[in-house]
């Protein structure tokens, strides 16, 4: 038996596309919601997909949460802003047949600015398919850190992902990620160097538009190059920030 897990929060315009991509695929879906006002919930209902509510606590508990009430042996997680491609849903259903691994790897291509990255961001591989008793997951930073207990595989066909609405949606997710990855590395003890600060972002850059050949997605190639430099410079900067705030608590920006 196979579920399909999806947090959602006010994914309205994005969550009937994703449950329909594993239709033929999924004996259940099952969608963890932290509180949609736009609809997300009824959409979901109306497709089948079984509805539970979980104020959010963090992406790791709120996974947790949800493998708990899947009823299949195999979970695929599936973020709102995904879609399977047709190769990719036919990969799934000929592996769970005899499966040769207990998880597996998926490669997600970005749709950005209107057409697909065919170089920057891909391939991509993402652990997303896998034996539900042989997973833990935990909290790391922005996001969920995934760690297999056995062996994983690769399939074939690409997992779409619309990642943003717009260019701000692209930034003000930026600005979030890089103060929260900067809480998780101060709390790891990690302290601020300003080569980091200067170094980091730069190579950041370096690496997506020139190494990954981004600039070979064009314009798309460096708006992603420069995001890439943004996020470590706001990290960095953030965590410099948490240090001065030990020093000097709430006088730092109200003497």
């Amino acid at each position: 038996m196979l579920s399909v897990l999806i947090r959602t929060k006010n994914e309205a315009d994005n969550i009937a596309r994703a449950i329909n991509s594993v239709k033929d695929i999924a004996d259940e879906v099952i969608v963890v919601d932290s509180g949609s006002t736009d609809g997300t919930q009824e959409i979901a209902s109306s497709l089948g997909a079984k509805v539970y509510y979980k104020e959010w606590e963090g992406y790791a508990k709120q996974i947790n949460y949800g493998l708990s009430l899947c009823q299949g042996d195999w979970v695929l997680v599936l973020d709102a802003d995904e879609e399977l491609s047709r190769d990719l849903g036919e990969s799934i259903k000929e592996e769970m047949k005899n499966p040769k691994h207990v998880g597996y790897k998926v490669c997600r291509r970005t749709y950005y600015a209107g057409a697909f990255l065919k170089h920057t961001w891909y391939p991509e591989w993402r652990l997303r398919l896998f034996r539900k008793d042989r997973i833990k997951i935990e909290a790391r930073g922005p996001h969920e850190n995934y760690t297999l207990l056995g062996s994983a595989g690769y399939l074939k066909g690409d997992l779409y992902h619309y990642s943003y609405r717009s260019l701000l949606d692209q930034y003000q997710k930026t600005l979030r990620y890089a103060h929260l990855m900067a809480q998780q590395m101060h709390k790891d003890g990690r302290r601020f160097r300003l080569y980091n600060l200067l170094l980091n972002p730069l190579w950041a850059f370096f690496k997506v538009y020139f190494l990954k050949f981004g600039f070979l997605d064009g314009m798309r190639g460096f708006s992603v190059a420069m995001s890439s430099f943004i996020y470590r410079f706001l990290k960095y900067l953030f965590l410099w920030e948490l240090e001065q705030k030990e020093k000097y608590g709430d006088k730092l920006w109200r003497p």
